[in-house]
């Protein structure tokens, strides 16, 4: 029987679980041959973490003020997707591999979602992938997931389970718009999100489900598990990792917005929700940052972000750009759409250079709000 290696922890660091997620793909690059198929790790993180998304802006998705008070880690995956919270009651799903030359993306993402589904279908809980990147029942959120694939020709698979929840804290820790502790706010989260305690009756940590997991995950890819410890390369790429990457304050803070008068819209595409920041100086556009919760960055948005670098702040040049460097495809909405927020976002930030506004506040995995407009932050820094 062919065997993937399993590894399984608890209560760990936001920067040591995501490093040694990663430190897993050493095996399956191209050049190395592998003990086995894949490895599976099931796990935990200490109480609490916020975790944003790889294309994500920290400090957009996270009120890190209010983590730093109340001693909760804050990290970015390198997998896509929107910002989390994690803790006892969210298992944590990592599975690393060789990534197949004739499978896409989006069939490996539903492939190794498959086990996810099965380990629920184990509990009586009958999940289905409903979106982009999420598994859902009846309509409400379950799982998250997420996707990776370094240079070296390796994936990572990434899930978070919710177990249980603690929605207050969430609404604390995550910036969502219009979202206060109370009990509106509340029933506005269970009416999107469910837990493996609320579907079966029962509290539950992830700890306790665990063992469930991995036999789901055994019979779904017919594969025997095999415990096993990181070897000396993983453990010294993890190490390595920690230092440049997870535990580096460069890494978890990147594409947050630049200093200068700014505005900001939201724009809802089937890839993702956009969240586009143009800062301005006089009636320069200085920079336009484009982050979003998508799986994968994509094509053309670095093109666009160069081509609008210091140049004039007008409809008609970012309208040129836009068509220039991005097509319908690539987002699947119009390109129109698309330049039309962009300028929205600089107008606002053309109005705002002699102004101080609140922190922008805008979604999270659990409820993005968003319509089928660009809807503005009025915002500078």
């Amino acid at each position: 029987m062919t065997t993937w290696r399993y590894l399984e922890d608890d209560a760990v660091a936001a920067d040591l679980g995501l490093a040694t997620d990663e430190a897993m793909m050493v095996p399956y690059g191209r050049a190395e041959q592998a003990n086995h198929e894949a490895t599976l790790r099931l796990y935990s993180y200490r109480p609490h973490c916020a975790l944003v998304g790889r294309y994500q802006s920290l400090e957009d998705e996270v009120d890190v003020d209010f983590c730093r008070a109340n001693d909760v880690q804050v990290g970015r995956r390198p997998t896509g997707g929107g910002a989390i919270i994690m803790g006892s009651g969210q298992l944590g799903v990592a599975i690393t591999s060789r990534a197949r030359a004739d499978e896409a993306p989006r069939q490996a993402l539903e492939r190794y979602a498959g086990g996810v589904i099965a380990g629920l279908g184990a509990l009586g809980i009958d999940a289905h992938f409903r979106s982009k990147n999420d598994l859902e029942v009846d309509g409400r959120k379950i799982a998250g997931l997420g996707l990776y694939l370094d240079p070296e020709g390796a994936i990572l698979f990434h899930a978070s389970v919710l177990v249980d929840l603690d929605v207050p804290l969430m609404l604390r820790v995550l910036r969502i718009p219009g979202a206060k502790i109370s009990d509106k706010a509340i029933a506005r989260v269970e009416a999107r999100v469910t837990t493996v305690s609320k579907e079966i009756g029962a509290d539950r940590s992830a700890a306790e489900i665990r063992a469930l997991f991995g036999a789901a995950f055994a019979e779904d890819f017919t594969v025997g598990l095999e415990p096993e410890a990181l070897d000396r390369r993983e453990t010294e790429r993890r190490d390595e990792l920690l230092e440049t990457r997870y535990g580096n304050p460069e890494w978890i803070y990147q594409r947050s917005p630049r200093q200068d008068a700014r505005g900001s819209a939201l724009l809802k595409t089937p890839v993702g929700l956009l969240r586009i920041y143009a800062a301005v100086h006089g009636r320069t556009l200085k920079s336009v940052l484009v982050t979003g919760d998508f799986n994968l960055m994509p094509k053309g948005i670095t093109d666009l972000e160069s081509a609008l670098k210091w140049c004039q702040a007008d409809p008609e040049r970012i309208a040129a750009a836009t068509a220039e460097t991005l097509t319908s495809d690539d987002l699947g909405v119009p390109v129109e759409r698309i330049s039309q927020a962009i300028w929205e976002a600089a107008r606002v930030g053309l109005e705002l250079q002699q102004d101080t506004a609140h922190p922008f506040r805008d979604g999270s995995c659990y409820f993005p709000e968003a319509g089928g407009t660009p809807s503005t932050s009025r915002e500078s820094s």
